[in-house]
């Protein structure tokens, strides 16, 4: 359940309690969520990205991958595997691209790297495939471009198996936006940032303590979510308080 939203100034505070996808022996304090209420209203938006060029294939996709999200995560399984070049250490992972092909527009997400792709290249699920071209077309000429994903609730954080206060390593999910950095809170007030590895999670090697921790996320829309009171945990989620809000353009 969440609280109430309360305003504090220039900083805009929710509560919200644990995710039910947490162990039931292993629960989450409120965490409390912080944003600027003028990127809530969409003018401190940052300009999207242009639009790629390149060619769409398929393959037999589940939604597992480079990205290491679980199979099944993705409604009617409409996913991509993302060319090398704009891969990007994971830059992508979880992100939606609007595709456009000879028959059509489709939203994918990306949840795997495709190697043999060239830039601008996408490897469709079949399913996303068959809504922009042909099956037996094997290979089309497409237009993408990064778009908002239509995603329900706040972001969630997912501790890899083997987390402990001596090795953290965290993935965020069910973003709205690409994720552009991942800091946790010192002791002092300041933000340190969390190394982003190329199957997509953010891994502190000396780990962070034994927490709870305050965690800034930050989209490449230049949105920030702030979740104060982030419980420790190996191999569960952990709910965030808020959602990036959506920009004027999508």
């Amino acid at each position: 359940m969440k609280g109430a939203l309360v305003i504090l100034g220039a900083a805009l505070v929710a509560q919200a309690c644990t995710s039910g996808k947490a162990d039931p022996d292993d629960t989450n304090p409120d965490a409390a969520v912080i944003t600027d209420p003028v990127d809530a209203a969409g003018p401190a938006c940052t300009a999207a990205a242009d639009a790629s060029t390149g060619k769409a294939t398929y393959y037999d996709a589940d939604g597992t991958g480079s990205c290491s999200f679980d199979a099944g995560t993705t409604d009617g399984n409409l996913v991509a595997a993302l060319n090398d070049e704009d891969w990007n250490h994971a830059g992508l992972c979880g992100a939606c691209a609007a595709v456009t092909g000879p028959m059509g527009t489709v939203t994918v997400r990306i949840v795997d790297k495709c190697p043999g792709c060239a830039s601008g290249d996408l490897d469709l699920s079949r399913e996303a495939f068959a809504k922009v071209a042909q099956i037996s077309a094997g290979r089309v000429p497409i237009t993408w471009h990064v778009t908002e994903c239509p995603v329900a609730g706040p972001i969630e954080f997912q501790f890899k198996a083997g987390s402990s206060k001596y090795y953290a390593a965290i993935q965020v999910r069910n973003h709205r936006y690409p994720i552009a950095k991942l800091e946790v809170q010192q002791p002092d007030g300041s933000w340190s940032s969390i190394g982003r590895v190329d199957y997509n999670y953010f891994v502190a090697s000396s780990g962070l303590g034994s927490g709870p921790y305050t965690l800034r996320t930050t989209d490449t829309r230049g949105h920030q979510l702030v979740d104060a009171g982030v419980v420790l945990g190996a191999g569960v989620v952990r709910e965030g308080a808020e959602q990036f809000p959506v920009c004027p353009a999508g």
